[in-house]
Parts: C-alpha cells; structure tokens; sequence
C-alpha cells in the first residue's frame, strides 16, 4: 500500500491547520513524523483516517493512486487503515475484548477462534494483563496501559497502514521498548506502512525509520533519513525556523 498525500490544506472550524503539506508513505517502511507541539502532525493523521471533525480546504490523499477523501472513517478502516490515537478514550461499557472482536469481524471474515489466538500472542508481546479483557475500553487503565492497548488492537486487527500517534508519549523505559518491539515486529512480520509520529527521538533508540518528515506550523519543513532525527537531538527544532 502506498498513501500519498499531496498538497493538502485543513481547517478546524475555520482555522487553518495544514497548509500545503506533501508526503508518501509505503508498505514495509517506517515514517517518522516530528515537529515541535501545535505543528499540525495529529490533524495530519486525523486527515489521513477520515475524522469528521476536520474540513478538507484541497489537495488529496491517496491510497495506491486513488482518492480516498469521499470515504468515512470505517470504509478507510476496511481498506486497512489503522490510527493509535494520542490521548486513547475511555468507553464505559464496552467490552474491551467484545470491542475488538466487533472491529475485528468488521473488517474481515474470520474465525473466533483465530481473534483469541490473535489476542492472546499480542497480550504476550506487550505484557498485558488477561483480565484487563473483561474490563471497559481504557476504563481504570494507566497512561501506558492504555498505550500497549492500542497497539494491542493494532496487532490484532492487522492493518495494511497503521499511524501511530505519539505512541512513546508518557511512557517509561520499559514500557517504551515493549512498544518498540511490538512495533518492529508488526512491520517485520506483516510487511505494513508506518506512520510513526512523535516529538521525540528517544523511541528511534529501538526504532530503525525509512524517512523522516519535519512538520512546522501545518507545513512539511524537511525531510530525509536518520540523520535528520539525529540532527534534532542535537539541536532542537530551531533550525526549521531560520
């Protein structure tokens, strides 16, 4: 799959958000997109999966070619697009199992059997707690438990292109690399696009990217390989202002 988005313009009730942002994402590769707080990565991705908050001034998103700006949330879902959000919600009852159960069969025709299974390695990969199952979607959960059940439903749910949405962002060193490993392993083993976006370049310790995209102030300001993450360690993000 290769996503490419091309000189795309977004608005939040009428505030400009994105202006003009370009980039392509393909299959087995690992994107990163940084940028300093309020540049505009979240509403990229939000853009990308289809949230019916945001109005699409112009420009495109395009899925191996074709658009798919007239399709909602569930139908980019179907294709195979995935989002780790940021700031995971909590759903009072709702079944965290019977939630991924209902996404999985939703999506495609699978047996019971084949989701617990699905369930059950992911839970290994990510040290997870079983009877955090039988609880509400993120009801009670910890920052970080929150973060490992998101990309939980990720390695269940098998998607073509996730995005993954600061999903390093309050996290501790040991929970860190369980997200890093279970990361690698998806894009190793299923061969899937990544949309890795973070503020920071500790999660690149364990996380090895294709490209790398700077956004500033809802523009694309740089991009190129490892170097340039590194080159924001070193520096900040103050040379995308001069």
């Amino acid at each position: 799959m290769e996503i490419e988005v091309k000189d795309l313009c977004v608005s939040i009730q009428g505030k400009k958000i994105l202006e003009h942002a370009s980039l392509s994402m393909k299959s087995d590769e690992i994107t990163v997109l940084m940028g300093p707080n309020g540049s505009g990565k979240t509403t990229l991705g939000m853009a990308i999966m289809g949230y019916p908050g945001l109005a699409i001034d112009s420009g495109e998103i395009l899925v191996d070619g074709k658009s798919i700006l007239g399709m909602g949330p569930d139908e980019r879902a179907k294709l195979g697009i995935f989002m780790q959000f940021q700031e995971p919600i909590e759903i009072e009852g709702v079944n965290l199992e019977n939630f991924i159960f209902a996404a999985k069969t939703a999506q495609s025709k699978v047996s019971a059997r084949q989701i617990e299974e699905d369930i059950e390695k992911a839970i290994k990969i990510l040290d997870l707690k079983e009877e955090m199952l039988k609880k509400d979607v993120n009801v009670g959960f910890s920052g970080g438990e929150k973060k490992k059940v998101e990309i939980m439903q990720m390695l269940v749910l098998k998607p073509k292109f996730a995005i993954l949405d600061e999903p390093d962002s309050g996290l501790d060193v040991d929970t860190l690399k369980k997200v890093a490993e279970a990361i690698n392993m998806y894009e190793k083993e299923s061969h899937a696009g990544i949309l890795l976006i973070t503020h920071y370049t500790r999660i690149l310790s364990y996380i090895n990217p294709t490209k790398v995209y700077v956004m500033d102030k809802g523009k694309i300001v740089a991009s190129g390989g490892r170097e340039l993450a590194e080159k924001i360690e070193r520096e900040g993000y103050g040379f995308i202002e001069g």
